[in-house]
């Protein structure tokens, strides 16, 4: 009996991630069934919970969402319908909610006293406004609540106007992050991937001459390195307190070397980490899953 992992993706299975994590299912003789979100239909009948549109023997044992960090409102049934029905879901709908928006994992991650930037949350132009003269004289980088791949970051000086795209976040009542403005000669950035409790792989990030954006998308040099144990221990700790079991965690060194914890993600890519390090984070991703729910043989 070969054992059924289910990804949910918008992107289709010729999406790298997507793609890797086939491989490495069959690898290990398991099956990935890559799932549209908008192409099935969770609901209920005669009493049970039901998901259409799958063929009917797959009898999935576990489910990766990998929306993105975009994740619409339409997805976010499915996972709950797939928690409901007693699949293992990694990582689940709870510790999703919490880290789609940046703002309320800041929140979690602070609670746990784990070190952040120092951030405002502004609700509206004016709170904007004001978050920014907290900030002056230094410039603010200023982020929607919700994003991947370094989209809609916008860095302003004091006196320059808001972007068109914040603007709209603020007007459509979503909110966005105020942030003091550390240059990339001030800090390190330093991706970490955290599969379980362990750190799988780990990168740093310099951003091209004249920009700020420490992302590969973007064109960030990435290379390998292995960092210390307190960075490796603060990775994984963020990760467990927003609930994840697989995860993108982005550190920021600063000169003293004071780490903060910028953000998680919970559908991190991989193809970076796999290009520079060598190791196939899609097979450690797939053992840890197989050995979640049982390996089948």
């Amino acid at each position: 009996m070969t054992t059924e992992i289910g990804v949910l993706t918008v992107r289709g299975a010729d999406y790298h991630p997507t793609r890797r994590l086939m491989e490495a299912a069959q690898s290990r003789g398991a099956r990935v069934v890559a799932i549209h979100p908008y192409h099935v239909l969770p609901g209920y009948q005669q009493g049970r919970p039901v998901v259409h549109g799958l063929a009917a023997d797959f009898g999935l044992k576990a489910v990766l969402p990998r929306q993105g960090a975009e994740i619409k409102t339409a997805c976010l049934p499915l996972i709950a319908q797939f928690e409901q029905m007693g699949v293992c879901v990694i990582n689940g709908l709870s510790s999703i909610l919490i880290v789609r928006n940046k703002f309320l994992a800041l929140q979690a991650l602070r609670a746990a006293d784990l070190p952040v930037p120092e951030t405002l949350f502004a609700a509206s132009i004016d709170g904007c406004a004001q978050a920014r003269q907290r900030i002056a004289p230094h410039p603010a980088v200023l982020k929607p609540i919700s994003g991947r791949q370094g989209t809609g970051l916008h860095l302003l000086q004091p006196q320059a106007g808001l972007p068109d795209d914040i603007t709209g976040e603020l007007e459509a009542g979503r909110g966005i992050l105020v942030q003091e403005y550390l240059a990339p000669r001030q800090r390190q950035d330093i991706r970490v991937l955290v599969v379980g409790r362990q750190v799988a792989a780990t990168m740093a990030l310099t951003p091209l001459p004249g920009d700020y954006r420490a992302n590969v998308h973007n064109g960030a040099h990435a290379a390998a390195i292995k960092i210390p144990g307190a960075l490796e221990a603060l990775a994984v700790t963020a990760t467990q307190t927003l609930g994840l079991e697989i995860a993108g965690v982005d550190l920021m060194v600063a000169p003293d070397g004071k780490a903060m914890v910028v953000e998680a993600n919970y559908s991190p890519g991989f193809r970076g980490l796999e290009a520079i390090t060598g190791k196939d984070i899609a097979g450690l991703m797939m053992d840890y899953v197989l050995d979640r729910v049982g390996r089948v043989d």
